[in-house]
């Protein structure tokens, strides 16, 4: 089991770039033997456009930087006040089909919600995780060697016009929620921790 382990860091408020390198490097140098990661970090404000990301989801500069990216699917926000945790995973080792992974990404942030008492659900092919048909968790993967990088984003208390800016996850028109709508008092901190426990479960 020792192999199974999770090394958990906790990054903070960092930029986007290094870290999206700095997970690139991880996944490249790891080994047989290297342990699992779970990073959690808020980021400034940035969109990240996927593999396939289509430039027109962009629909105005608001002046926020576009990265553009190696995981799957279209544009997404990130910002402070939304948590991040990517998922530095050695799927082989842990068993895992990437749809399972997925899935168990999405109920650990369904599970989380239900803590809220919030009722979360998943809609029928759109990754990610909602709360009344809008988005409240985005996610995204890359799988290099059979391991994977990126993650898992939840909105909990952080500021949702720059959504308006762009065709979340290329959907035009998606509503988008946050924690804080439900639960006021939500921070990131707390919300990471709870995360961090409903994952360590259901890997």
């Amino acid at each position: 089991m020792g192999e199974n382990r999770l090394v958990v860091r906790r990054l903070g408020l960092v930029e986007y770039e290094p870290t999206w390198r700095a997970m690139q490097a991880f996944t490249a140098r790891r080994g047989p033997a290297t342990p699992d990661e779970l990073w959690l970090c808020e980021h400034p404000p940035v969109f990240t456009l996927g593999l396939a990301g289509k430039p027109e989801h962009l629909l105005r500069d608001v002046g926020i930087p576009v990265v553009k990216i190696d995981r799957g699917g279209q544009i997404t926000y990130h910002g402070p006040g939304q948590l991040v945790c990517y998922l530095l995973l050695d799927l082989k080792r842990r068993g895992l089909s990437v749809k399972t992974l997925v899935h168990r990404m999405e109920q650990a942030a369904i599970d989380l919600l239900a803590g809220y008492g919030i009722a979360a659900e998943r809609l029928e092919g759109r990754p990610g995780v909602y709360v009344g048909g809008a988005k409240i968790a985005a996610l995204g993967l890359k799988i290099k060697n059979g391991c994977c990088y990126h993650g898992l984003a939840v909105n909990v208390a952080m500021d949702l016009s720059p959504f308006e800016a762009i065709n979340p996850c290329g959907y035009p028109g998606m509503a988008v929620t946050q924690l804080a709508a439900f639960a006021p008092a939500a921070d990131v901190a707390t919300v990471g921790v709870k995360l961090l426990a409903q994952l360590e479960e259901k890997l």
